[in-house]
């Protein structure tokens, strides 16, 4: 049986050089026979090794420092515990609990929290220029904010634990998202109004894909306070914050 012959060239070469230049995707590599060429395939193990470094390293005592975070830790014991359990990375321990009411700001209107998630990479690259830009926003609105955390092997649902238990009015986490081959440095800010522990998914709100080649930091930064802001006048967060708009739609 004959094989159809395969175009080794593009049909529209200046519409696939447009397309590449706009998507991260590897797309029109080519090959070198069956196999990718040797370049292609060593810029993917490079990009590959870098996704493994994010989830695998861990975010420098440095910079939790410089940027004054009270640091804690779920009741994860290491990161393999912590890719096998995510319930446990949503959890803190009875003396965590004590120490945070003990050491940080009760029943502020914002608390932030920082968390490692799936990139540590994604935390040392975006928080720096994320929280000075979103604590100028919230100053400059005149919103309380908590003692900032870092939480170490942390969940998105972390949150609610400890909104809930420093009664804070609203949370936002940063963390780091699931890196893939495109990029492993995107964070992504979760929030949530009146945190409670068990609090659905659906009832969170979220800004994602926030790096250099997505959502700027400092941009985000902004965008992260004017959210909150109307977290706060609404009452809500999720579904719930675009009631009205569904409202109007129907």
């Amino acid at each position: 049986m004959s094989t159809p012959n395969t175009p080794t060239e593009p049909i529209d070469p200046d519409r696939l050089k447009e397309i590449i230049d706009r998507n991260p995707s590897r797309l029109g590599i080519g090959r070198s026979g069956p196999r990718p060429k040797t370049s292609d395939l060593l810029t993917f193990r490079a990009d590959h090794g870098r996704a493994r470094d994010a989830v695998w390293t861990r975010v420098s005592d440095d910079l939790i420092e410089e940027l004054g975070l009270y640091r804690i830790q779920t009741a994860v014991a290491d990161k393999d515990q912590y890719l096998a359990r995510p319930d446990l990375g949503r959890s803190l321990s009875d003396e965590t609990i004590e120490s945070l009411k003990t050491d940080c700001i009760n029943e502020p209107q914002v608390q932030v929290i920082v968390s490692d998630g799936l990139s540590s990479t994604a935390v040392e690259t975006n928080s720096k220029d994320l929280l000075a830009s979103l604590n100028d926003g919230l100053q400059q609105r005149g919103i309380e904010t908590g003692t900032p955390i870092f939480v170490e092997f942390g969940r998105v649902d972390v949150m609610d634990a400890i909104g809930e238990e420093l009664g804070a009015e609203a949370c936002v986490n940063l963390i780091g998202e699931r890196p893939g081959l495109a990029t492993a440095e995107s964070l992504s800010a979760y929030f949530v109004y009146n945190p409670k522990r068990g609090t659905p998914t659906a009832k969170k709100s979220v800004i994602s894909n926030i790096h250099a080649g997505g959502l700027p930091p400092v941009e985000a930064g902004a965008q992260v306070a004017e959210l909150l802001t109307e977290m706060l006048e609404k009452r809500a967060s999720g579904l719930d914050l675009r009631e009205d708009d569904r409202s109007f739609q129907k």
